[in-house]
């Protein structure tokens, strides 16, 4: 799901959705009985809640996802909130519902929806915020974390390795979790204190935010590619009296790394054609060998 631009869209995007939600929900009321708001979670719950997010995706499957690992994270709260045995019930039935996103930013979404039931809101709207922003969510984590915190963690850490030091993947593995967790614990606590409040702070900055952490991201992909990607040719060129080094006196005048660029592309061309890694790694074998063997690399 896309934000749009103003609140009232919004509204009704969620109208729908909790309509679509109730049609297919397995939990046969919508109210649950008891309407008395819960005593507030501490930040001790909080903490064990992001904790357990570490295991959202150990149960996955194909028919509902994280769900498992969804409700997993959930339950010492839920029974804390919930002291009624059949709303616990109702409540724990919704959440095992398919839900998929990403596992590092899910706890913004787990504190938003705890929350909500200690405010006791109704059963389809809860769900309905769940699904409005499973989307967007997906879309920040993978910028954020794929595309830009992996990247420069890695090449920094990759950097010390191809120089001999022993702390490359200590750094690496360092510097990514502790703003991993950072992450998980503060966006658990941020979710649940901003509550549905937090709905349209996201909904205002989503778009920026994957923006921005995609130039980033881009930025330190491409600056990889040429500090990592090794490529070149010894081919001379030869006419009559005169030799020109097909690498230094023309690809590198043309444009420095430009082998190492083309074969970057290449790849990504094949993975967008579907090769599995097996297959890339069985070409670029081949390729080399054949490029060693008539002297092209």
């Amino acid at each position: 799901m896309v934000f749009n631009g103003n609140d009232k869209a919004l509204a009704a995007q969620i109208g729908q959705r909790k309509a679509q939600a109730m049609t297919i929900s397995p939990v046969g009321r919508d109210d649950y009985l008891d309407n008395e708001s819960a005593v507030e979670l501490t930040n001790h719950d909080i903490n064990v809640m992001a904790l357990r997010s570490l295991l959202l995706q150990a149960s996955f499957n194909y028919e509902r996802m994280q769900a498992g690992g969804w409700l997993y994270t959930l339950i010492p709260a839920l029974r804390k909130i919930h002291n009624n045995p059949e709303d616990l019930s109702s409540s724990m039935k919704m959440h095992m519902e398919f839900i998929n996103v990403h596992p590092f930013d899910v706890t913004f979404l787990s504190g938003l929806v705890l929350a909500m039931e200690s405010s006791k809101e109704k059963i389809s709207t809860i769900r309905a915020v769940k699904i409005a922003l499973m989307g967007p969510l997906g879309g920040i984590g993978d910028a954020l974390f794929w595309l830009t915190l992996l990247p420069i963690c890695a090449g920094i850490g990759a950097s010390l390795a191809l120089q001999g030091s022993l702390f490359g993947p200590i750094i690496f593995l360092l510097m990514f979790n502790i703003v991993h967790f950072a992450l998980r614990f503060g966006l658990a606590h941020y979710g649940y204190r901003a509550g549905t409040k937090a709905i349209f702070l996201l909904k205002t900055h989503t778009k920026n935010i994957s923006h921005a952490a995609s130039i980033v991201g881009m930025t330190v992909v491409g600056a990889l590619v040429a500090s990592y990607v090794h490529l070149s040719t010894p081919l001379i060129m030869t006419a009559g009296e005169a030799k020109v080094a097909l690498q230094t006196d023309v690809l590198d005048k043309l444009m420095p790394n430009i082998l190492p660029l083309g074969f970057t592309l290449l790849v990504y061309w094949l993975m967008k054609k579907n090769f599995s890694p097996v297959k890339l790694i069985g070409v670029m074998v081949v390729l080399g060998i054949l490029g060693k063997l008539v002297g092209f690399l």
